[in-house]
């Protein structure tokens, strides 16, 4: 793994608050990927208050490609997730970022390279991995031309809750997926919708959206 920022095709960026048990056990497989893309890593811990910044500190001197920030509890902002991401993507160097969830690790090379390759070709600006649990070495691409398309998604999943991403089954048709690419010229555009509260009719519409869209597209 060269850490050549000049090589990096995808940067994967991911918020962690208090997760050092999970950081250990998952942090690695996101690190040793078997696969063809040139990637690095950045994790912005969100003031944790556990041993996660000694963990962090430990798996940076083993891994070179891997980048870490710190966002302190004291910043005022409507939303902590949207800015905690803000610090993380600023960090980045690829024109590719993956936003990704320390509790979904990759469950083969095909999950960084297929992301890598859906944006490389320059026709879409958003793409999204889904993983099988049973075959874990599959996974489904799914890629949009344009944020727009991809929009009802990213606010179902990403809603303030914290439930868009539970369950497992229907989990493709759902929407549910494991981590979202999107090119840097729109990435600040997407993580605008991170973190909004929704409910009622409005959830109800996303949801039978996001269905109708993956049942019959």
């Amino acid at each position: 793994m060269t850490n050549d920022n000049r090589n990096i095709q995808l940067s994967i960026v991911m918020v962690v608050h208090d997760e050092d048990t999970i950081l250990e056990q998952n942090l690695p497989v996101f690190l040793t990927q078997p696969c063809d893309t040139s990637y690095e890593v950045i994790v912005v811990d969100d003031a944790s208050s556990d041993q996660t910044p000694d963990v962090l500190k430990d798996l940076k001197e083993k891994y070179p490609h891997l980048h870490t920030t710190f966002f302190p509890k004291s910043v005022p902002n409507p939303s902590r997730t949207q800015l905690a991401l803000y610090v993380g993507i600023k960090a980045a160097h690829s024109d590719c970022i993956v936003i990704a969830d320390i509790k979904r690790p990759p469950t083969s090379h095909a999950w960084i390279d297929g992301l890598a390759q859906e944006l490389s070709n320059g026709n879409a600006e958003v793409a999204m991995v889904y993983s099988d649990r049973k075959r874990t070495e599959e996974v489904y691409l799914q890629s949009f031309d344009q944020l727009e398309d991809a929009e009802s998604f990213l606010l179902k999943a990403e809603r303030r809750s914290g439930k868009g991403h539970q369950g497992s089954r229907l989990k493709r048709k759902r929407g549910i997926y494991d981590a979202v690419a999107i090119c840097r010229t729109r990435i600040f555009d997407a993580v605008r919708l991170y973190d909004h509260t929704v409910k009622g009719g409005k959830l109800l519409g996303l949801r039978m959206g996001v269905l109708w869209r993956n049942m019959f597209n």
